[in-house]
């Protein structure tokens, strides 16, 4: 805060936190959409290994781990890989990479890791992943769930994107499975449990199918006491 106003004796977030934790790793998630300032700012960093507030306070970066993300190049990468092919060229993302940052910034960095995309099986241990969160908490409410493997790979189809990764998964699930289950459990034909088994249609539209209840043995007919 400037001279005066309320908060002016305190440090930035940033070299406040950093003091405290001087031995850490600072994550910077998509930093392409950071200030031109922020650069500056993180020139200085990799020069010096220290940062200076405003009061003149240094923080030590030194022992500081500096992980920065970014999507410059994701989308000539999600171009080439859709339909899960792998034609992207080597250097590709590199140069998208040269044109959004500075050669003064990209010479500071120690390494530039590209993540390709995820492949088809890859995507379906994803969707296991949020299944299986699913069915952990069917099980507490008393309820046997079966996934068919054309759900499986409905879901992998239209709950990965290309450019966003698996984000849109829990969204997908939450609208149709999670959404169809929540009517059963609270008034039809799971308010006491049971068994289910959610699957899709030749329209890609989620259906639940129900196990009737086994019906119960008649009673053992007594026999006669001498």
């Amino acid at each position: 805060a400037p001279p005066g106003y309320v908060g002016f004796e305190q440090g930035g977030l940033l070299t406040e936190a950093i003091s405290k934790k001087p031995y850490a790793v600072l994550l910077l998630d998509e930093i392409e959409k950071a200030h031109p300032d922020i650069f500056n700012i993180l020139l200085q960093v990799m020069d010096h290994g220290t940062l200076t507030d405003n009061n003149g306070r240094k923080a030590d970066f030194r022992n500081i781990v500096i992980v920065m993300t970014t999507n410059a190049g994701a989308e000539s990468l999600a171009k080439n890989s859709m339909g899960f092919t792998h034609s992207v060229k080597a250097g590709d993302e590199m140069e998208a990479i040269k044109k959004m940052f500075t050669p003064e910034f990209r010479n500071r960095l120690d390494a530039v890791i590209s993540f390709a995309a995820l492949d088809p099986q890859i995507i379906l241990r994803v969707v296991d992943k949020f299944l299986m969160q699913l069915d952990e908490q069917l099980t507490e409410k008393k309820v046997e769930a079966q996934f068919t493997q054309a759900l499986k790979e409905h879901l992998a189809k239209k709950g990965f994107d290309p450019l966003m990764g698996a984000r849109p998964m829990a969204r997908l699930i939450q609208d149709t499975i999670r959404r169809a289950l929540a009517d059963e459990l609270l008034f039809g034909k799971l308010v006491h449990g049971g068994k289910v088994t959610i699957d899709v249609d030749e329209n890609e539209k989620v259906v639940l199918r129900f196990e009737a209840p086994t019906a119960a043995s008649p009673p053992a007919a007594a026999e006669p006491v001498a």
